[in-house]
């Protein structure tokens, strides 16, 4: 759609800060936003990006107080001049916590809610309903109740509660962060479908670099409450060195051709942002005559990487060592309904840093729920350090195995950051000077700020705390349930290598986790599921390479690992089994008879 001239939104100058002594976190932002327009945000933890959208859904001044200076105009009218009501009849929102925007029970009423408040007809009420939920590809869930629902089905539901009220506007804060990949591209497909069919405006916050810059038509970057950069999303990913500084993440296939443009293979200023471009680039980079696998001058067909500072180096288990965890048989079924699961076997060893996959609603947290104890299976056994979880209570158990939920907030509960971290310690009898002493070592390597208050840090340092509490207690078992979801790049890099050193230094690591790329660098083993059941289990670059049982268990593999396999076969055999940027890049070096790579700053980063 043809922007008007008359922007959507309009912020004039706008400033913001939530007490009269607490810093901006909006400073001298000025943006439009045109109708029909579809536009991401990205930015590290803390940049203002909440409060950005906060701001635009009129919650501030509406909702949240604090200082607010400048304009910001929808549809040409003031904010501070309309009622929030007024305002969401244009502007709908979906916020990062998703529990605190559920009003109802139940998934129908949930959407119903919104309707009835903003009038619609009752003859039109059923099918609106139902449109909503299809949108989303959540119509088996309409009568499901809310509490039984898992993380990623939750987002789902508020997104279609606001789809039923048809905004002219759309702002969605982190929408995916719950969501496995099929789902969060299918979410996606719907905001797309949305902006180009009805013309309804997309303002999307989000982590995940590699949707964004594959659906929007305009990126803003945020840092320190600026817009750092603005621009398409080819010309902000050009940015290599300013988005390195500022912390933020690039599509995997953007690093390798800027990579390669520094070699002096590609011209400057045109990232790659998907698979097909980067195939396309190194296909003609390489050129036709490039000689293949056993050819004079040919690569060798390259063998998984461990070489990177984050590729997990498969392990031997310990001499002799029984897992930490083990479960035969195991089934269990929520009374009302949910994510069951059924005859599990799987075995954790000392060490081992494990991955659990799948997509929303297979069972994944089920599984890690009762590795800790909150839940006891109904046949079969749950075993940890030797010991059946049905024998003893959950917290002789949590002596052995600490948890991270999806939602951090449900784990927080001290005035300070040193307390909170430090209060696992105190509750397994460790002394109080000890603990603080312990705590502020984990503090200062998560750079987390001791005397804050917990929640008021942004969602992505609130994670940040909620993992400190968890490492501080150096567990034999350690459960992660999404543990970088809302972190910016730095901050799950941070996460993740504390995790592998932790695993390194003896403990059994079980993570759930929906980012791929993630999982790719730092799961050595994955557990595959799907309905409730382990499909597959294996190396992690093995498990990825199954393209056929990818599908089935609705898992999208990493870019470059989907990239490697591409051009294995359209290109040279020497690039199977690729798993890392750097692997792709000395490669396609290689093959195009130039000189050997230097040290690239662009993967110096995930150093």
């Amino acid at each position: 759609m043809q922007p008007t001239e008359q922007p959507i939104i309009e912020m004039r100058d706008v400033a913001f800060s939530y007490g009269e002594d607490a810093d901006r976190a909006l400073d001298g932002i000025t943006l439009t936003i045109a109708p029909g327009s579809f536009t991401g945000i990205i930015g590290p933890s803390g940049a203002g990006k909440s409060t950005l959208a906060a701001v635009l859904a009129g919650a501030i001044p509406h909702h949240f107080t604090g200082q607010l200076f400048g304009a910001t105009l929808v549809e040409g009218q003031d904010t501070c001049e309309l009622t929030l009501t007024d305002i969401s009849r244009i502007v709908g929102s979906v916020n990062q916590d998703i529990d605190a925007q559920m009003v109802a029970s139940v998934v129908e009423d949930e959407l119903l809610f919104g309707l009835e408040n903003f009038g619609v007809a009752h003859e039109r009420i059923d099918e609106t309903i139902a449109a909503a939920l299809d949108a989303v590809g959540i119509a088996d869930l309409r009568d499901r109740e809310i509490a039984t629902l898992s993380g990623g089905q939750k987002q789902k539901v508020a997104i279609a509660a606001i789809l039923a009220l048809a905004p002219r506007v759309l702002v969605l804060d982190e929408p995916t962060a719950a969501l496995d990949p099929v789902s969060s591209r299918m979410v996606f497909d719907v905001l797309r479908d949305l902006n180009r069919d009805r013309g309804i405006t997309v303002i999307v916050i989000e982590q995940k670099v590699a949707l964004l810059s594959e659906f929007c038509d305009r990126l803003l970057v945020m840092n320190e409450g600026r817009v750092a950069l603005e621009g398409t999303p080819h010309e902000v990913f050009a940015h290599a060195a300013e988005l390195r500084a500022i912390g933020v993440d690039s599509p995997r296939v953007a690093r390798i051709s800027n990579s390669l443009a520094r070699r002096g293979l590609y011209p400057a200023g045109t990232p790659c942002l998907n698979v097909a471009e980067a195939a396309s680039l190194i296909a003609r980079t390489v050129g036709t005559g490039a000689p293949q696998a056993g050819e004079p001058g040919s690569v060798p067909a390259a063998a998984p990487r461990t070489g990177s500072p984050h590729a997990p180096a498969p392990r031997p288990h310990a001499e002799g060592a029984e897992p930490v965890v083990r479960f035969s048989g195991v089934t269990f079924a929520y009374p009302g309904g949910g994510a069951s699961v059924n005859n599990l076997d799987l075995a954790v060893y000392p060490g081992e840093l494990v991955g659990i996959v799948g997509q929303n609603g297979t069972g994944k947290t089920t599984a890690t729920k009762l590795v800790n104890g909150l839940l006891r299976p109904s046949s079969g056994s749950v075993r940890i350090a030797g010991v059946d979880t049905r024998d003893v209570p959950v917290s002789e158990i949590a002596r052995h195995v600490a948890t991270l939920f999806q939602n951090p907030d449900h784990q927080l509960c001290k005035n300070t950051v040193r307390d909170e971290v430090a209060f696992g310690l105190e509750l397994q009898g460790v002394p109080r000077a000890e603990a603080v002493c312990r705590a502020e070592r984990v503090i200062e390597r998560f750079g987390l700020p001791a005397d804050e208050a917990p929640f008021s840090l942004s969602r992505g340092q609130r994670q940040m705390v909620a993992l400190a509490s968890v490492v501080v207690t150096e567990p034999a078992v350690i459960v992660l349930d999404e543990p970088t979801s809302g972190l910016d790049y730095r901050e799950c890099m941070t996460v993740m290598e504390t995790v592998r050193e932790m695993a390194e230094q003896g403990s059994a690591v079980i993570m759930v986790c929906h980012d791929m790329e993630v999982v790719s660098d730092f799961a050595e083993r994955l557990v595959v599921m799907a309905d409730g059941c382990i499909l597959a289990r294996g190396a992690t670059a093995d498990v990825f390479a199954d393209a056929a049982l990818m599908a089935r268990a609705r898992v999208t593999p990493p870019q470059v690992v989907e990239l490697s396999a591409r051009l294995a076969q359209e290109v040279s055999p020497a690039f199977a089994h690729e798993t890392e940027v750097s692997g792709i890049v000395d490669t396609t070096v290689a093959l195009a008879g130039s000189p050997a790579p230097t040290a690239d700053p662009e993967e110096a980063l995930r150093a």
